[in-house]
């Protein structure tokens, strides 16, 4: 990459970071709530988008961690505890399960792993709705507190907002460091080939685990802040279609790119509301988008993007070599 082009991508990021801080304040309740919800999503896609695009492991129960997140935070802070104590049994919950989830995937891999992951989601599923001593079935539980943060209270749309896209800058930070670190890179060598990996000396069991592990805790710490957001849960929003909602966002958006579950997530939750005006059509509108959209990039839209800067890149060395050539030729 050149300076020029480092500098461009520096600028555009804190341009969009600028954006998501200053344009909101004019937003209305609906619009922050809408936003906020973006925000908590992307989370939970970029737990999947460890799991499915870095390690290779597909998942169908990403919405089931982030419904334990959600009841987690839900039984505990209507009980009085603090929010900052409800992401840490979620953390360590969500950690656990995925840890034991993903023992299935060191002997099945693809479609046999989903079913054994859909089971699990169904399973959770009828936990929230059953079991009504804990989770209150499908009379949910109501009055979810919103948290004070630092001695500010989230209370507001507005403030909330930030709070949810300041724990969205925190785990991105996060994830960042983690793909670059020798754990993003044998992740990576995991999906591309396990026979390889392990030839390598990569313990791919351990890294197996540690993929279903680590974006299952980030699916509950999207659930931890989806309780205080909407104030109020029920079994219905973690069925199957929530764990296949999260799939879209990170095969749309693009699998195994760092910024792919942030523009999946934006186009499953902000494109049908920028399609309203269509009135009964937007929902066929916005399934017809999608298709196209895989029909034409299975990698989804960065996977465009990345086509088109490879192409690019190798364009520009076929021209050097080719003038390399010449002058070689030309000389005496």
């Amino acid at each position: 990459m050149t300076a020029a082009g480092k500098y461009w991508r520096i600028a555009l990021g804190v341009a969009v970071i600028a954006a998501l801080i200053i344009v909101p304040m004019n937003f209305n309740r609906y619009g922050l709530y809408i936003l906020s919800q973006w925000a908590v999503m992307t989370i939970a896609a970029m737990g999947l988008n460890l799991t499915l695009g870095y390690a290779g492991q597909v998942s169908l129960a990403q919405g089931a961690f982030v419904g334990i997140g959600a009841y987690a935070a839900a039984i505990m802070t209507t009980q009085g505890m603090p929010l900052i104590a409800a992401l840490g049994v979620a953390i360590v919950l969500c950690f656990a399960i995925g840890w034991i989830l993903g023992y299935p995937a060191l002997r099945v891999q693809h479609h046999y792993l989903a079913f054994v992951t859909l089971a699990f989601s169904t399973l959770a599923f009828l936990v929230f709705r059953n079991e009504d001593w804990l989770t209150k079935g499908i009379y949910g539980i109501s009055n979810i507190p919103r948290p004070n943060v630092i001695g500010f209270a989230t209370n507001r749309p507005l403030p909330f907002y930030y709070f949810c896209l300041g724990s969205l800058g925190i785990v991105s930070l996060a994830m960042w460091w983690l793909i670059r670190s020798p754990w993003g890179r044998a992740f990576v060598a995991l999906r591309e080939n396990p026979v390889r990996a392990l030839s390598l000396g990569i313990d791919t069991r351990r890294y197996t685990l540690m993929a279903f592990a680590i974006g299952s805790a980030l699916g509950g710490v999207a659930g931890t802040l989806y309780a205080p957001l909407t104030q109020y849960i029920d079994p219905v929003p973690f069925n199957l279609s929530l764990s296949l909602d999260l799939l879209m966002m990170v095969i749309v958006g693009g699998s195994g790119f760092f910024f792919g579950p942030f523009l999946g997530a934006m186009i499953a939750v902000l494109l049908p509301e920028w399609l309203r005006f269509t009135q009964g059509y937007y929902l066929m509108l916005y399934a017809v988008a999608v298709m196209l959209l895989l029909i034409y990039s299975p990698t989804g839209i960065l996977g465009i993007l990345d086509r088109y800067l490879t192409e690019r890149r190798t364009k520009a060395a076929s021209a050097l070599r080719a003038v390399a050539k010449s002058r070689l030729e030309t000389a005496p």
